[in-house]
């Protein structure tokens, strides 16, 4: 998909604008975030919006995170048993301590 911010005004109601003309290449719009499909008219209406008001408009492209081959299983496993946790007031790394879990350290230096 690609992202669309528009930080300006004029961006954010030129992103409106393309949306109400454009319904089936968008995803979802937030605010004044965009998501539009991966498509070459997606790609123009991005584009256009970015020629049209500069650096008042951000382009990113983004991938859907599929859990299963994206994500190690531990790391599966720690989210699901930090969500299961006994006291909700409990931080990830006392969760972790002494267990099999990935220590939070270890999580933030690894990327997927």
């Amino acid at each position: 998909m690609l992202l669309v911010i528009a930080y300006s005004s004029a961006a954010r109601q030129q992103l409106r604008n393309t949306e109400r003309a454009f319904e089936d290449v968008f995803h979802r719009r937030f605010g004044r975030v965009g998501l539009l499909a991966e498509t070459e008219l997606g790609a123009l209406l991005a584009l256009r919006l970015r020629e049209r008001h500069g650096p008042d408009v951000q382009l990113a492209r983004t991938e859907p995170l599929n859990e299963f081959s994206d994500v190690p299983e531990p790391v599966r496993d720690a989210a699901a048993a930090y969500a299961d946790r006994d006291s909700p007031q409990t931080p990830y790394a006392k969760f972790a301590a002494g267990t099999e879990h990935p220590p939070l350290e270890r999580l933030r230096d690894r990327e997927l």
